[in-house]
């Protein structure tokens, strides 16, 4: 039953103001606006924990229409801090549907808002950066809300996968005939992740974000795997120095988004805040090993900044095809974003290491990177640094040191 709707207000920290609905729980929050591109998989979306603390706004003007179900979830939760939407459906209709959207976000206490302009707001966050932002359905006075916004937390400098992360180690067994073992550290995870392991015959044993390397050897894993999640990747230092633990061992490893940083930083690169993100299912990825270009699933709003492709460098910078020498051998650049030169993916051509800084899982999503999860087996058995038979340094020229 859809909930009775009342006057609810949006307001941005550089004081932009919209007015709408109450959308979901009746109340007041805060959290960094991003916006979402999907045009489906908002019940992914919700409950992707590395949207902790983020108030989506999404882009699709009809949010709704296929309900809700007890199969899609990709946590055991909703973790957005708030949801924008423009219209949302007033009835749902899908076969798997088992409620409503709008119910569902009562339910959880999730504070909405419906009724605003989504293209205005999105190009505003475009045109100036994400931001903090806050949600008010019992306030009506703008100017009172805005200077709570601006005392609320930022997401530069926010330590947050300790927040999001599993509370005790669970296992996630391999389909068919066991293969591998797979330790991930989850910082964030998804439950896709396992899942897709899980049909190529791995065993997963999820651990805790604080978990040590002893913790990880001690599960027999035959790899490690980094997995996405929130908040600053420059306040990771544990796990960051639990993946040079990792390299240093020769253990394969492959991360993923908030992982693919963390291996970024254990490799000697820094990490920065992107303007607004990378939030949608469409976005256009060149693989440099093969030269295709995949449509992908992304949700970042940080990057590995990378010589020549660092913060202040030139707008549409390519990225140099390059080796840098690093404590760990060389390091490439393995996938880019086509729409801005961001760096998507890191390949380490001395240690049995690759990371991509998208989502393979397709949670929601195309499935074009799905190929991932096979290179991650490749890698595992032995077939090259990055999953390839015979690969090393195919790529040597401009190598230069980290």
């Amino acid at each position: 039953m859809t909930n009775k709707r009342r006057s609810a207000i949006l307001v941005l920290e550089d004081g932009r103001t919209f007015h709408g609905e109450s959308y979901g729980s009746v109340g007041e929050t805060f959290g960094e606006a991003v916006f979402n591109t999907g045009m489906t998989g908002y019940q992914e979306t919700l409950t992707d924990p590395s949207y902790h603390r983020q108030v989506v706004v999404q882009t699709a003007p009809h949010i709704g229409n296929t309900g809700v179900n007890s199969e899609d979830d990709e946590s055991d939760r909703i973790w957005v801090a708030g949801y924008v939407v423009r219209d949302p459906a007033r009835i749902s209709s899908n076969w798997r549907s088992t409620g409503g959207l709008e119910d569902r976000l009562g339910v959880e206490g999730v504070v909405g808002i419906a009724g605003v302009d989504t293209r205005a707001l999105t190009r505003h966050l475009r045109e100036r950066g994400a931001m903090r932002v806050g949600i008010s359905s019992v306030e009506d006075d703008p100017r009172a809300l805005l200077e709570r916004v601006r005392q609320s937390p930022q997401m530069v400098g926010a330590d947050l996968s300790a927040e999001v992360s599993t509370a005790a180690p669970y296992v996630v067994e391999a389909e068919g005939t066991h293969r591998y073992t797979v330790a991930a550290l989850d910082l964030g995870i998804k439950r896709n992740v396992p899942r897709r392991l899980a049909a190529r015959g791995v065993t997963t044993h999820v651990l805790p974000a604080g978990s040590t390397i002893d913790d990880l050897l001690a599960t027999g894993a035959d790899a490690v795997f980094f997995s996405p999640g929130p908040g600053d990747p420059a306040t990771a230092d544990g796990p960051v120095a639990l993946a040079r633990e990792v390299l240093s061992r020769r253990i394969p490893l492959f991360g993923i988004c908030f992982g693919s940083q963390i291996l970024g930083r254990a490799l000697g690169f820094g990490t920065y805040k992107l303007g607004y993100g990378h939030r949608g299912i469409n976005q256009p990825v060149l693989d440099r090993a093969t030269g295709k270009v995949e449509v992908t699933s992304h949700n970042h709003g940080f990057a590995v900044a990378w010589p020549g492709r660092e913060p202040g460098a030139p707008a549409g910078a390519v990225v140099p095809d390059q080796v840098i020498e690093t404590e760990f051998g060389g390091v490439q650049v393995s996938h880019v974003c086509l729409n801005d030169n961001v760096v998507e993916g890191l390949r380490a051509v001395d240690v049995p290491a690759f990371t991509v800084q998208y989502h393979p899982e397709a949670a929601a999503g195309p499935h074009d990177a799905d190929y991932l999860f096979d290179r991650f087996a490749e890698l595992i058995e032995g077939r090259g640094p990055d999953g390839q038979p015979g690969s090393g340094r195919t790529h040597s020229e401009g190598r230069t040191n980290a």
